[in-house]
């Protein structure tokens, strides 16, 4: 497994880019110290400029309102902007800025939607943290430090907030009168968090070179060795199987554990923000230079009895026979989302369809239509395919649909654990 790095010949922003987010699947946003918004077709690694800001304002952070129900890989059509003069911004997709509120003394170094899109946390380089309504309200100033904070996010279930204050991490639960868990996670400044809504696994990065995963309870479960720049920017891929690292001129991709699995050292200087996609093939990264980088996970392979299927490419998985030492291409309409080999079946999921192969026969896929976007769980039994969206949908593999399940309140990454 690896990434497959794509980058512009010339940079298109005029200076570095501090911040990138989806908008779609296949459009994603970004913004940098040129005051522009640009908006980036995934296809062919091209741009068109949304709108220019005034020249005051330095966006910090990027994020898209999450949809708590309706289609996964859509996106709400808000937009939370960040600005190092204190101020935050609720911007729509056409670049208007609906509100701006004076939030913080300094700069606003992080942003962020909770999960549910009810309410929006900032932390700055104040040393605050503070909780906000939808609309822009202050509902609570729930850190006070003397510590700038370099990055702060969610927990899983938007109950309570992570953030780095120094050389420590502290976890700060929303409800009243309970002891915030600190510890001391690294040797020099923490830059950079992320807290996995799968996993419910933490990795941080920082000054001294390293990046580390961490349990809630604060116990290391992985320590990289020192790399040569510090640690700028990481991610949780939504599945909460990978996590990519970025540092200067480089990339890295991780599995869960904090193994690396792949390692790129694209042009790019210092990479500042790193955003995966919502079906959890794509990242895209903020880059010091100017480039907007966008990564695919390819080589990702499914193993059965003497099978083995390989996505090759974005629209391409081959399977190979080890038993005959033969193979079959399947090339698909689509970018690849998930696949599953197990008991006779290849299932193949891409945005739109998904493709359910019999060993006995590769040419003649059974294809249905998905109806609610992107599969992040895909998991097969002997007669059954079962796959989540935001709805839980149980598949007989002959594609006739025998169960059809509806909780808009239950986080779907929650099921990854179910196997």
């Amino acid at each position: 497994m690896r990434f497959k790095v794509s980058l512009a010949k010339e940079p298109t922003h005029n200076a570095s880019v501090t911040c990138v987010g989806w908008s779609s699947a296949e459009e994603v946003y970004s913004a940098g110290e040129d005051n522009k918004l640009l908006s980036w077709s995934v296809s062919n690694n091209e741009s068109s400029k949304i709108t220019e800001f005034n020249s005051d304002l330095y966006p910090t952070s990027l994020h898209f309102l999450p949809r708590a129900s309706g289609s996964l890989g859509k996106y709400g059509d808000l937009i939370l902007i960040t600005s190092t003069d204190g101020r935050f911004h609720i911007v729509n997709r056409n670049g208007r800025i609906e509100r701006t509120v004076d939030a913080h003394k300094g700069a606003i170094l992080r942003g962020e939607w909770s999960h549910d899109g009810a309410g929006l946390l900032t932390a700055g380089e104040d040393g605050f943290i503070k909780i906000w309504s939808r609309g822009g309200m202050l509902r609570s100033t729930v850190v006070q430090s003397d510590h700038s904070v370099y990055d702060a996010c969610w927990s899983p279930d938007s109950q309570a907030i992570i953030y780095t204050q120094g050389q420590f991490i502290i976890i700060k639960q929303l409800t009243p009168n309970i002891k915030p868990v600190k510890w001391r996670a690294h040797e020099g400044l923490i830059l950079c968090l992320s807290w996995s809504s799968a996993c419910e696994l933490i990795v941080s990065g920082g000054e001294d070179c390293r990046y580390k995963v961490w349990d809630n309870y604060g116990h290391c479960l992985y320590s990289s060795n020192v790399h040569d720049q510090p640690i700028t920017s990481l991610a949780w891929s939504p599945n909460g199987d990978l996590f990519a690292v970025g540092s200067y001129n480089t990339l890295r991709l991780c599995d869960f554990l904090g193994w690396s699995r792949s390692l790129d050292k694209p042009h790019t200087g210092s990479i500042y923000k790193l955003d995966w996609s919502n079906d959890g093939t794509q990242v895209a990264a903020a880059c010091a230079n100017g480039h907007v980088l966008f990564a695919h996970v390819i080589e990702r392979q499914a193993h059965y009895l003497n099978y083995t299927a390989t996505v090759q490419d974005k629209k391409t998985v081959i399977v190979h026979n080890i038993s005959d030492d033969t193979s079959e291409i399947l090339e698909l309409p689509e970018r690849v989302i998930q696949l599953s080999l197990k008991y006779k079946h290849l299932v193949i999921t891409t945005p739109s369809q998904c493709y359910i192969y019999n060993s006995n026969n590769w040419s003649t896929p059974n294809i249905f239509d998905l109806k609610d976007g992107s599969v992040i769980l895909l998991l097969l039994s002997e007669k059954y395919v079962e796959m989540c969206t935001v709805k839980l949908e149980l598949i007989e593999c002959h594609f006739q649909e025998i169960c059809y399940l509806l909780n808009e309140v239950l986080h779907p990454f929650i099921i990854t654990k179910v196997d």
